[in-house]
């Protein structure tokens, strides 16, 4: 991992699309913030294309699609994509699953999120966990006391005995039925949306994060960025970003943002 500071200035004036996490990415201690917020905007009126790509829910990920200053967004780690239109006044959704498919996850789900939460104390159920669609959020420190990594591994052997993909995030292990990931929806989002190959032109492409759920796009992405508590992770990431901020959370993607935009 490089320092951010030193990206060239070639590479920097060659970015047309800015990916980026939310949770401890954007977020500090919960919180965004309106330095990480305002960075978004700014980003944006700069013409770039901005896209966050979280673990986070879809009920979640319609607000930030209509309300944020984004392009749309990938959510729940890959289910599925949102992006508002402005012209036509509607939401465009596109998940990997369909209705019926998804309704029967939920039940497979609902039978593991009571296997987890009995084998592992002080495991919770994710308090946004009502407003998803194709994943279950199992909670080992948002708002329950953090767990040990032990006890998060364990979380994910339980996710894969059952045959469910399982990925850490800084928060929550997300579990779900499905061969999807962050990157593969982020590929389909641009190619349907932006008509856009992403590997022609990932070159151009800057994606912060912080987590091991982030890896599939650090390893992709040349110009990947983590934010400094990345390095929390270090030694747990299939795949490390290029580059790390000198900053933790919002203010490392604000130094990001600085970056590109001066």
């Amino acid at each position: 991992m490089k320092p951010l500071a030193e990206m060239p200035e070639a590479v920097r004036k060659s970015i047309r699309f800015v990916l980026t996490d939310i949770d401890d990415t954007l977020t500090d201690e919960g919180r965004l913030g309106a330095g990480a917020y305002g960075a978004l905007q700014r980003l944006r009126e700069a013409g770039l294309k901005v896209i966050p790509i979280t673990g986070r829910p879809a009920g979640w990920c319609d607000h930030i699609a209509r309300m944020w200053p984004v392009d749309g967004v990938v959510g729940e780690n890959g289910a599925f994509y949102f992006r508002y239109d402005d012209s036509k006044k509607r939401m465009i959704r596109r998940f990997m699953k369909d209705e019926p498919q998804r309704t029967e996850d939920r039940r497979k789900l609902a039978k593991l999120r009571q296997r987890i939460l009995a084998e592992v104390p002080g495991a919770g159920l994710s308090a946004d966990q009502p407003y998803r669609e194709a994943d279950l959020a199992i909670d080992f420190c948002e708002d329950v006391p953090a767990l040990d990594k032990t006890q998060v591994a364990r979380i994910v052997e339980l996710f894969e005995e059952a045959g469910a993909h399982a990925k850490v995030s800084s928060i929550h292990v997300n579990g779900w039925f499905g061969d999807w990931d962050k990157l593969s929806m982020t590929r389909l989002m641009l190619s349907e949306q932006f008509d856009t190959d992403l590997d022609a032109i990932r070159d151009s492409i800057v994606f912060s994060g912080d987590s091991p759920n982030d890896a599939p796009m650090f390893g992709f992405f040349p110009n990947s960025m983590g934010v400094a508590n990345v390095l929390d992770f270090r030694g747990e990431l299939d795949a490390e970003p290029g580059w790390i901020s000198h900053s933790r959370g919002g203010a490392g993607f604000v130094e990001l943002a600085e970056l590109l935009l001066g």
